[in-house]
């Protein structure tokens, strides 16, 4: 039998030995535990014949979240396999035989798709994010989905977002103990990624910037954009159109798309005729906030007192005239019935 990989001395005496075991063991394969599997992938020189390495270290593998887990129960075409070393080229692991629901997210995402229908080899798949032998929880600071370091896997791929988003209010505060600011799974979402240039991501997204910004989201959908947006058009501004996407700066910054420096520039995106006096309009008028929207403000508690003396005048007279309505009915029958029988 010809060795399929290159070992070290020891590990390939162990691989023989278990190429050794006869044909009954080849009739009646037994699935190899763990400590079988790093016998030989335990050895730090372990390589395919390309020369790239397929060790994996035990320390690490017993820290992982997995560590638990047979290795078979990944790489399941080896469980029932009496060839060893085994061949090269395995199937493919299917982290969705365990994580159904997160596999199905993946499969609808712009990653799943580009791996599956356009078989574009480049495309994340959940090694890349999660790692392959080290896997750790999101909540543990070594993971590489930890929210400290979640911005630093992303860009691994989308390198050319790594220094827009460096600049933003974002990235800045992000720092040991300090997990407040946005990172890229709190507006992508962890697996049901879509394009960021379609209508459907367009409009949802709106909704993930108002889960941190509370008040601002409310002030928007009460302005003329959000309306449109609610109703589902996307030809309207939503939070990325004016604020940009990644290089989201305070009005303070000059650098800002919404400093008064640039907020011109930035209406004329959609509105090409917007002037000093156009932007002067706030699309954040907050009714509850008199020191940013006074005029809001005070309009709203007078329409507010309005209404409610319009409905206490006219409820009072309602409950007023009711028993004098009651009576002049009574009145009425009794009159009725008089003239009746003056009439027999």
């Amino acid at each position: 039998m010809s060795a399929r990989f290159v070992f070290g001395s020891g590990a390939l005496v162990v691989c023989l030995l278990l190429a050794a075991a006869g044909p009954a063991a080849a009739q009646t394969p037994t699935a190899p535990a763990n400590d079988d599997c790093l016998a030989c992938h335990g050895d730090s020189t372990a390589t395919r014949a390309d020369g790239s390495s397929i060790a994996v270290a035990p320390e690490v593998f017993g820290k992982s979240t997995h560590s638990t887990i047979a290795c078979v129960s990944c790489h399941a075409d080896l469980a029932k396999t009496s060839e060893w070393p085994h061949p090269e080229k395995l199937q493919k692991v299917s982290c969705g035989t365990c994580h159904g629901q997160q596999g199905s997210n993946y499969d609808d995402s712009v990653h799943g798709r580009a791996v599956a229908k356009a078989g574009l080899a480049v495309a994340p798949r959940c090694s890349t994010c999660h790692g392959t032998h080290d896997i750790q929880r999101k909540g543990d600071p070594e993971s590489s989905v930890h929210r400290g370091k979640i911005a630093g896997t992303c860009t691994k791929c989308h390198e050319g977002i790594e220094p827009l988003y460096a600049k933003s209010v974002h990235a800045q505060p992000l720092g040991p103990g300090n997990s407040a600011a946005a990172v890229c799974s709190d507006c992508h979402t962890a697996h049901r990624i879509q394009r960021g240039d379609t209508d459907t991501w367009r409009l949802s997204v709106i909704d993930e910037c108002g889960t941190c910004h509370l008040a601002r989201i409310s002030s928007y959908r009460d302005n003329f954009h959000g309306q449109r947006t609610a109703l589902g058009s996307a030809r309207t501004a939503t939070c990325s159109d004016c604020h940009d996407h990644h290089v989201i700066l305070p009005a303070s910054n000059t650098a800002s798309t919404v400093s008064p420096q640039n907020l011109v520039n930035t209406c004329r995106q959609c509105h090409a005729q917007a002037t000093e006096a156009f932007v002067k309009y706030d699309p954040h008028a907050d009714k509850l906030d008199p020191s940013r929207s006074a005029a809001v403000y005070w309009t709203y508690r007078i329409m507010k007192v309005l209404l409610f003396g319009v409905f206490a005048t006219f409820g009072v007279h309602t409950l007023l005239w009711f028993p004098r309505s009651y009576k002049a009915r009574r009145e009425l029958r009794a009159a009725a019935a008089a003239g009746g029988d003056t009439a027999s």
